[in-house]
């Protein structure tokens, strides 16, 4: 009887199982970007994460920049989701007010993915994909403005809206909220939020831009 050893089998090489290769991608680059920022992000690297060939990304992504658009484009519809699981307060300008803060808060949260859905390293005009989830969300914000009492579509008002948000945004993301301190002490960032949202509805209502809805 031959007692020599049994071969022992190699463990299987890591292959991809996946049904959703599309997404593993994006997952596997979302990784990435989050760690080591948009800059490495590459589809070679991207691919070996996943297990599979070099060529296998471009089934679904005609470049790095595609790839990049997508996960921009996931940013943008996370954001509208954090917008719509947000409480109906019965005062239109409450809600103005928690979204405003729910913006910072997902800027904040999630740095990475924030700086590139308003960043220049994808440009919007060149994926619709990425074009219209951005739409999407002014949508819901031109919504919480004609609530408001604003007359659709509300345009410049909307616009208005993202850019003192965002700017509060950026300024916490990037660690640049900075006071004298021989003047001021340091803010609180949700109360500069609620602050900033409750002045800028003020402003609409001396405008005339909105009913009277405090």
């Amino acid at each position: 009887m031959d007692r020599r050893a049994a071969p022992v089998d190699e463990p299987p090489r890591r292959a991809y199982h996946h049904g959703d290769l599309r997404a593993a991608l994006r997952e596997a680059a979302e990784r990435v970007l989050v760690e080591r920022g948009a800059a490495e992000v590459s589809l070679r690297e991207v691919a070996r994460a996943v297990g599979v060939s070099h060529a296998a990304p471009y089934r679904h992504y005609a470049s790095r920049e595609a790839l990049l658009a997508d996960i921009a484009a996931g940013g943008f519809d996370r954001l509208r989701a954090v917008f719509a699981a947000l409480p109906e307060p019965a005062d239109p300008a409450a809600r103005f007010v928690a979204m405003a803060r729910a913006y910072v808060d997902f800027a904040v949260a999630q740095p990475a993915i924030y700086r590139l859905m308003l960043g220049p390293e994808v440009r919007k005009a060149d994926h619709p994909v990425l074009a219209e989830a951005g739409h999407r969300v002014l949508g819901t914000l031109r919504q919480a403005l004609v609530a408001l009492g604003v007359p659709a579509p509300a345009t410049n008002e909307a616009m208005a809206a993202w850019g003192f948000a965002h700017g509060l945004a950026q300024l916490l993301v990037d660690g640049r909220l900075e006071v004298d301190p021989e003047v001021d002490t340091a803010p609180d960032p949700q109360r500069l939020v609620e602050r900033s949202a409750r002045l800028f509805i003020a402003g609409l209502q001396a405008g005339g831009a909105a009913g009277n809805t405090a």
